[in-house]
């Protein structure tokens, strides 16, 4: 882009913008080469983001050109080694804690705790700790979201049923689902890790959140009859016919079709699945959402709520871009528009940012803020090593299928365990 063009388009950004336009200069004046990208947010709203981030930084600099290169996000995960291997991009989006380590401990992200250590950085306190390894920051952190069940409310009420507080109402409602001629729950299992959120949430319910990170952290054994007994009440929903047929061989986003046709009622997903929902028909007074019930009254309430991040390779060419690219994405500004209702959809991790008054986002807002006490999970694919994450969703998948296999499955991840965190 020429600079006169530039200018213009700068002229009508946001005031926000501006504030970040001005907090560059304070670091180290006007910025110019190349900043490459690459990013895997490639469902339809995140690009839409992505795309405009790019955009406004490349806007805002004008002896900077950002080349932006968007890659599949489930391909992203079998090519970001190679990508930061050879001719590295500067930046890179990532997953925070321990879907972290095998880059920084491969040294393929840089340290960045000089950011963390400047002012603005306080208000990204609550997620530090899932950027840290060693004792430093390896990434900054740009949304984070809530899971949880989202289902069709008119069904609900066609049918006379409450959003269930235990795993009883829970039963008892997806029995009535099923004589209605439904499913309850739609889910795609090809890509394996929608299978981990069901087990994510089974588990913790069954046995706290302390005993889902030390299982993580391979100090349980998979054969320990508290595994079993998680894999027991989540057998109840399969031997009732609960999920739709054939799980295995969709997407996530082609299992979309079986709840807004309503062949099934619910699905038990990130708040990033709404804007796909509310474009595939549904409208607020359709959806809505409600927090995985209890199943143990025992132990309290622990939550997904993944934290999706952005990194500088350690091999960046333009490392000063890099980093004020980083202090852009956090400020309070993008933050509050990044994650609002037509864009994200998610909450912002910047707490001066503001939280959209979009109804699902207030929602976990809420349920995080006030009802996750027993503690916040990053996903079975992010807590987990990724070798043991690996293993562990494709026993998850199979057992989803085929039920009678847990004994071989259970025995298959234990070998697993002690193999890898040996």
């Amino acid at each position: 882009m020429n600079r006169t063009l530039k200018a213009s388009v700068l002229g009508l950004a946001a005031a926000g913008l501006m504030t970040s336009s001005a907090l560059a200069h304070e670091h180290g004046g006007a910025l110019e080469g190349t900043l490459r990208i690459i990013s895997d947010m490639s469902n339809p709203a995140p690009r839409a983001v992505m795309e405009s981030l790019a955009a406004e930084f490349d806007e805002m600099h004008p002896d900077l050109t950002v080349e932006l290169e968007i890659v599949d996000r489930e391909a992203w995960k079998t090519q970001i080694r190679n990508a930061l291997s050879a001719n590295p991009p500067d930046v890179v989006n990532w997953y925070a804690a321990n879907r972290m380590l095998p880059y920084v401990e491969a040294g393929l992200f840089m340290d960045v705790s000089e950011l963390w250590d400047e002012p603005e950085f306080a208000s990204l306190a609550s997620t530090e700790g899932a950027m840290t390894i060693d004792g430093k920051q390896w990434g900054v952190p740009y949304t984070y979201y809530q899971w949880g069940v989202y289902y069709r409310e008119d069904i609900f009420n066609e049918l006379g049923l409450s959003e269930p507080a235990t795993w009883e109402e829970e039963i008892a409602n997806c029995q009535a689902i099923i004589d209605s001629g439904r499913k309850c729950y739609t889910i795609g299992t090809k890509f394996l890790w929608t299978a981990g959120g069901w087990f994510d949430y089974i588990n913790s319910r069954t046995n706290g959140y302390d005993f889902h990170i030390a299982l993580a952290r391979g100090e349980i054994e998979w054969t320990d009859e508290r595994v079993r007994q998680t894999f027991a009440n989540w057998r109840q929903l399969i031997d009732m016919g609960a999920f739709i047929d054939d799980h295995q061989t969709y997407s996530w986003q082609e299992a979309l079709p079986f709840i807004l046709d309503g062949e099934a009622t619910a699905y038990l997903m990130g708040n990033f699945a709404v804007a796909a929902m509310r474009d595939g028909g549904l409208d607020d007074s359709m959806l809505d959402f409600y927090q995985f019930p209890a199943i143990n009254p025992d132990v309290d309430f622990a939550e997904d709520a993944p934290t999706d991040t952005f990194h500088i390779a350690s091999g960046a060419q333009n490392v000063p871009a890099a980093k004020e690219f980083l202090r852009f994405v956090v400020s309070p500004d993008v933050q509050t528009r990044i994650n609002g209702g037509d864009a994200l959809g998610q909450l912002p991790v910047n707490s001066e940012a503001s939280v959209s008054d979009d109804e699902f986002i207030q929602q976990g807002f809420e349920m995080l803020s006030n009802n996750a006490g027993g503690g916040i999970m990053q996903f079975f694919d992010r807590d987990f090593p990724a070798e043991m994450a690996s293993v562990g969703m494709e026993g998850l998948q199979e057992f989803m299928v085929f039920p009678d296999n847990l004994d071989d499955i259970l025995e298959r991840l234990e070998d697993a365990r002690q193999r890898i965190y040996e």
